[in-house]
């Protein structure tokens, strides 16, 4: 079965999904927004910063197999870095990332039945919210539909979210995770699921957040995998003296549980340890200083610098409220962090209790304290974990993750 792949940026797990779909030769096109040469002379002249998104835009495809659509995503560069905002309006600007990613959708549906005709389709592969008009076109064709649902089902989301607006309503403005979304955004993903023949997901939290009516629809569930160790357990003997290093990395707000992990930090008054947030604040950084004065906030940085920083630290903890699959908590693994993380990061599977790590339950500082003030006064234990951790993110590979997608497409044909 030949297949068109698309997506409107491209990722990691995108990128083991490309090479997965390619060695198995059922990859007939892959549809993007913008897919850099990394010969081509803007990757030379262009400066540092928009160099490295230009980097991010590179896929190990020969370009005649890659289909671009970049002019809606160059104007939303464009306006960004000249702060148009009025153009990047939620849903609404034209520059916005909806209004990006639906006009992709518009082509990638359009392109459908002249690609069809010439490789003789057997299906479509895309993603939530870039899903609608592609499925429309490839149902009136009669090509097997594959969505990837990323992260939990919208519904599981707005729901957590707006609990927490009476919980945390002081968190309100951080908040994120689809809160503002117009009622027909919502009405499309809806549909994108209504329209897929198999849904995708990374993780149980996932698979479990689909509606009861979706019950009977084929997917598939393949965590994503893990990057290179890269020497992560490697440590100097540890200094009962010195401060445990607990690292928070994320967006600042509350869909990844930080008013949690700062309340859990007042609690551990008296611990040796210090915070390290590593993220972009969603509001002003003085509101989270009002939250909890002490910790060290560290931001963006390339990724062998976020790798770097991980090994600097000791535990890692992400007490999310709703994830697919948080992408980093395999990160710090990797290099030698055991992990306090939320059944709802969608890692559960990542934690072996005491060995790895530990789950607690969301909206629980009370558990997070408890586990902190365990690795802080159980330091002779930590290197035996660190090399537990390394060890279990290793057997999670992006090749393990492409080949069982390809194996649940290849049983729809």
């Amino acid at each position: 079965m030949k297949l068109l792949f698309s997506h409107p940026a491209g990722n990691q797990n995108v990128r083991a999904m490309l090479d997965a779909l390619d060695r198995a030769d059922m990859l007939a096109r892959f549809a993007t927004t913008l897919a850099a040469s990394p010969h081509g002379l803007a990757a030379k002249l262009l400066p540092g910063g928009l160099r490295r998104e230009l980097q991010r835009r590179q896929f190990d495809l020969p370009p005649e197999k890659i289909l671009q659509h970049p002019w809606r995503e160059v104007a939303r560069a464009v306006c960004g870095k000249a702060g148009w905002n009025h153009w990047l309006r939620h849903e609404e600007g034209f520059a916005s990332i909806d209004g990006v990613i639906r006009d992709f959708d518009r082509f990638v549906a359009k392109s459908l039945p002249g690609l069809h005709r010439r490789h003789r389709l057997g299906a479509v592969y895309t993603y939530e919210d870039a899903a609608l008009d592609t499925f429309r076109a490839a149902k009136a064709l009669g090509l097997k539909r594959v969505y990837d649902l990323p992260i939990s089902y919208w519904e599981t989301g707005r729901r957590l979210m707006q609990e927490e607006m009476q919980r945390v309503p002081e968190w309100a403005e951080t908040l994120g995770g689809g809160i503002a979304d117009s009622q027909a955004k919502l009405d499309r993903k809806t549909q994108e699921l209504e329209l897929a023949d198999l849904v995708v997901v990374p993780s149980r939290f996932v698979a479990d957040s689909l509606p009861a009516w979706a019950s009977q629809k084929a997917w598939v569930l393949s965590p994503f995998g893990s990057p290179v160790s890269r020497g992560g357990a490697a440590r100097p003997p540890d200094d009962p003296a010195r401060a445990l290093r607990v690292l928070f990395v994320g967006s600042m707000g509350q869909r990844k549980g930080l008013a949690d992990l700062f309340a859990a930090m007042r609690l551990l008054k008296g611990e040796n340890i210090e915070l390290i947030v590593m993220g972009a604040p969603q509001t002003d950084l003085a509101f989270y200083r009002r939250q909890y004065d002490g910790f060290t906030h560290e931001g963006g940085r390339p990724h062998a610098e976020v790798l770097a920083l991980m090994r600097s630290c000791d535990v890692f903890c992400l007490p999310s409220l709703y994830e697919g699959r948080a992408l980093v908590m395999q990160e710090a693994m990797s290099q030698g962090l055991p992990v306090v993380i939320t059944p709802n990061t969608g890692g559960d599977d990542l934690v072996i209790d005491g060995r790895t790590g530990f789950l607690v339950p969301i909206r629980a500082p009370e558990a997070i304290a408890e586990k902190l003030a365990w690795f802080n006064q159980n330091r002779q234990a930590l290197p035996a974990m660190r090399e537990a951790a390394v060890q279990h993110a290793a057997t999670y590979t992006w090749k393990h993750y492409g080949d069982v997608v390809v194996d649940a497409i290849r049983q729809l044909a």
